[in-house]
């Protein structure tokens, strides 16, 4: 225990934490502020010296694997919450410095996504079971940040058609426009934009699952003649677009190849068209993914900081015409996503195992206090190839955006849900 009460000490400067080791001695970390107190305890005598060594990895590892259990003072959650409040302190440890220094050197190998690296990611995450989705998300299978006008009031169902909506009103789209969905997940946004104003639209994905579901969706709702899906990675796609969207993609490119998916969309552009692209970003400097989400999440992954991001568009020639920072929404995304997942954890457990179960749980929650706590936040750019293809002013985003809920108010929607509704939580 002597290398972890080492960093404890350090790090717990809010709330308190007791660790009850192998040999059932507590411990005792009492920060100088106020805050919750959590009783862990660790099973395994080795445990002690790996989570010193590697805490954002091992700690994780052993909650999955049943070896870190919380004993008082809440769950899984609430010593999650112990750790995001004092993660100033936490990034700061000795150990954990050079952990993301090695990792930061390293970040252009892991992310080296090359087209079927890319794709063998992308399947690790989103070819499990479209059931334990269907368990979390609302009733359109959003997967990515929702726009809550009233956290308070919005349901997760009404926050995911916001973003649709407000994305919608983002892209000015006109009837007969052609737009590329990159990303286009479980197909929702597609379906969304080519009845908002009759565009044809092309999603491309490299995962079979969704793709599968995407078409089932477009044939469900009688457009398939105006949306159409392909099995294709951004750097294989062809042609010419109105407007290119991509939600939630980005994150997967890997910095190694900014260049090349921002050439591809000034390439992919019309003269006189736009991109919308929404991406989980951080207002820190560029840093490096979590041990835990890449290894057990999303492989290849990143989230960058918005430097990393403008830097790669003024070598790809692209104007930034708009950018909207998103604060606190995927926050409370990812609090109706966990609640839920809770709610029908048993589901879930019966699709695949326990350890799954804390997999996730883990994942989830962490993710949800790295935007109450952490760096993270969501930027939506808008990206042109002349000055001039966005309005000078903002003021068509608000106007359009309220003429889609007048028409939704007067019943002019007619989304069909992908799925059955579930449990909230």
């Amino acid at each position: 225990m002597r290398l972890l009460s080492l960093m404890l000490d350090r790090v717990i400067q809010k709330g308190t934490l007791r660790v009850i080791d192998s040999e059932g001695e507590t411990h005792t970390f009492a920060g100088i502020e106020d805050g919750p107190t959590v009783t862990i305890r660790l099973h395994d005598a080795k445990l002690a010296r790996e989570i010193a060594l590697n805490p954002e990895l091992k700690a994780g590892e052993a909650y999955m694997d049943g070896l870190l259990t919380v004993e008082e003072g809440g769950d899984y959650y609430d010593f999650l919450y112990l750790f995001s409040i004092n993660r100033n302190e936490l990034i700061g440890a000795f150990g954990q410095k050079l952990l993301r220094s090695i990792t930061r050197a390293l970040k252009f190998i892991q992310q080296k996504n090359t087209v079927k690296k890319a794709e063998r990611n992308a399947r690790h995450h989103y070819d499990i079971s479209r059931e334990l989705y269907q368990l979390f998300l609302d009733e359109n299978m959003q997967y990515s940040c929702a726009y809550f006008r009233d956290p308070e009031q919005d349901t997760l169902e009404q926050a995911q058609i916001a973003k649709m909506r407000h994305i919608a009103a983002k892209l000015q789209l006109e009837p007969g426009m052609t737009v590329a969905d990159i990303g286009s997940g479980w197909g929702s946004l597609a379906c969304f934009l080519a009845k908002t104003e009759n565009v044809s639209v092309t999603g491309i994905n490299v995962s079979p699952e969704q793709i599968a579901a995407a078409r089932e969706r477009a044939e469900a709702e009688g457009i398939s003649d105006r949306v159409r899906f392909e099995r294709v990675d951004y750097r294989q796609l062809t042609g010419q677009y109105d407007r290119i969207v991509s939600v939630g993609m980005f994150e997967h490119v890997g910095v190694p190849n900014y260049d090349a998916f921002f050439t591809k969309v000034f390439d992919l552009l019309k003269p006189d068209g736009y991109a919308m692209l929404h991406t989980i970003s951080k207002m820190s400097p560029p840093g490096a993914t979590s041990p835990f989400i890449r290894k057990y999440i999303f492989p290849g992954g990143y989230s960058p900081a918005l430097s990393e991001v403008l830097a790669s568009t003024e070598r790809s020639h692209l104007w930034v015409a708009d950018v909207e920072v998103l604060r606190l929404h995927y926050y409370h995304t990812l609090r109706h996503w966990r609640a839920r997942f809770t709610a029908n954890r048993e589901e879930a457990k019966a699709l695949y195992d326990e350890r799954f179960c804390r997999m996730w749980e883990f994942y989830l929650a962490a993710a949800e206090l790295s935007f109450l706590h952490g760096s993270n936040m969501v930027a939506q750019l808008l990206l042109a190839r002349t000055r001039d293809a966005v309005p000078l002013v903002r003021d068509f985003i608000v106007d359009d955006e309220r003429t889609f809920i007048s028409r939704d108010a007067a019943g002019g929607s007619d989304v069909v849900p992908l799925r059955r509704p579930v449990k909230n939580g």
